[in-house]
């Protein structure tokens, strides 16, 4: 983008596309009331009030609609806002926002109402990217977290830390510009200061993991030999018929994956079933290998067997491969009668489970869930990603330097070094120092309309 279009007029549909019962135009910019003026029934809009009218062609009727201007810098970008609101309709939005282009606006890029919200200082960068979050969040619980992030949970605790910081580098600064007037501060002080910026940090540190695996679920892999009920379970866990079940031994061929929000997302992944045997042909085998890499990259694995036949040196087999990765053994087809040799001293406290009555698929459900809620703490107090994550690294190391370098009394003047080093990588977070290469890949990120 070049300048002359930084902070030109922009619109775009703040909606889905497709049939919906209103879709929303948002025009932001100097020219937002005087596009409105040329295609809104009414005239001269007032901030704060909601008017309803009609959006004209010439002397053409497009649609009816309700029109909520905003002045700046009262306004979600800061700018004079109008927002369109239309009957839904692949048709209707397009024909509104094609006028809005014609008289004045251009077509907004992916992210750029939020971006000029930031540049505006509506938000901060952590704020903006919750806004992200928000949207593309694929649990209830993400959702939250990120409304939390969005109301200035994180960046009010980093804007603390760094006030704390900033205040130990002004008296370190004080002490180094003016010796005559101002006493270098003591290094007790010094170290005291910096373990507890230190521990601030960490404390929202502590909360990577469980960012994470908000952000991007758990990855729960259906593995066991062909005809064990794979699809089956596959089908029974989402409640739908997803899988293509069959009594033939290879039926499924390819990877199935389906996402499923029980608190934590969960990537559901059926398998080929795995075995060794001449009689594979050419696709089952390609669909094989696709198992065991789902294996290997599964979170949790559902390593599936039949309850009604001996567990064989296949299903031994398919153990070795997962015995290694958090697995919960299901013993299916338990409707049957159940095979009474000794299982192995590997397989212990099996669930058993019938697809056919549905018998223990409830238990199964909730050991995924407590497993998978292993994998997080409860501590979801400060949700970060991943560039958020490597600048409070950065500073954390920063000031793991200048703590270090207090306690063997170095000079003030090379400490602050590393003070102002942490300053710099806090700031990266809320955006007061940032790239426009940064701010360019983030903002990439946002669906267009937002």
């Amino acid at each position: 983008m070049n300048i002359l279009e930084e902070f030109d007029t922009i619109s775009a549909v703040a909606t889905p596309i497709g049939t919906g019962g209103v879709g929303v135009i948002r025009v932001s910019g100097d020219k937002a009331f005087e596009i409105s003026d040329r295609i809104f029934s009414k005239r001269d809009l007032k901030a704060g009030k909601i008017y309803h009218g009609w959006i004209l062609d010439g002397d053409n009727k497009v649609d009816e609609v309700i029109v909520l201007p905003f002045k700046n810098p009262n306004s979600y970008t800061g700018e004079d806002v109008i927002e369109i609101h239309c009957h839904g309709g692949v048709n209707v939005v397009k024909n509104i926002l094609d006028l809005t282009l014609k008289n004045g606006a251009r077509l907004a890029e992916r992210g750029e109402f939020t971006k000029r919200a930031f540049l505006n200082k509506k938000l901060d960068l952590s704020q903006a990217e919750a806004v992200a979050d928000l949207i593309h969040s694929k649990t209830r619980n993400f959702a939250l977290c990120s409304a939390k992030n969005l109301s200035g949970v994180l960046s009010e605790e980093v804007s603390g830390i760094k006030g704390e910081i900033f205040e130990t580098l002004s008296r370190i600064i004080a002490g180094i510009d003016f010796p005559e007037d101002v006493a270098e501060p003591e290094y007790s002080y010094l170290t005291e200061s910096f373990e507890h910026s230190l521990n601030r940090i960490d404390k929202i540190l502590s909360c990577v993991k469980s960012s994470d695996i908000l952000r991007q679920g758990i990855k729960v892999a259906i593995v066991g030999k062909p005809n064990v009920g794979k699809s089956s379970l596959f089908n029974a866990l989402l409640n739908i018929e997803r899988a293509i079940v069959t009594d033939i031994a290879g039926t499924t061929r390819d990877v199935i994956k389906e996402n499923l929000d029980w608190d934590v997302a969960i990537t559901l992944i059926d398998t080929a079933g795995i075995r060794e045997n001449s009689s594979v042909d050419r696709v089952e085998g390609i669909g094989i290998e696709y198992s065991k890499q789902s294996a290997a990259e599964a979170d949790i694995i559902l390593f599936v067997y039949d309850s009604s036949s001996e567990f064989d040196d296949a299903d031994s087999a398919i153990f070795e491969l997962i015995k290694d990765k958090k697995y919960i053994p299901v013993a299916n087809k338990s409707d049957l009668a159940e095979y009474k040799n000794t299982l192995p001293q590997f397989v212990t406290n099996p669930v058993k489970i019938s697809t056919v009555n549905q018998a223990g698929i409830e238990e199964l459900k909730a050991e995924i869930k407590k497993l998978a809620y292993d994998f997080s703490s409860d501590d979801t107090e400060f949700i970060t990603n991943k560039r958020q994550q490597e600048c409070l690294y950065k500073a954390k190391e920063s000031l793991e330097t200048a703590l270090s370098a207090a306690k063997e009394g170095q000079l003030q003047d090379l400490i602050s070094i590393d003070v102002k080093a942490a300053l710099i990588a806090l700031d990266e977070i809320t955006g007061e120092v940032i790239t426009d290469e940064i701010l360019d890949n983030i903002f990439s990120h946002f669906c267009i309309g937002k």
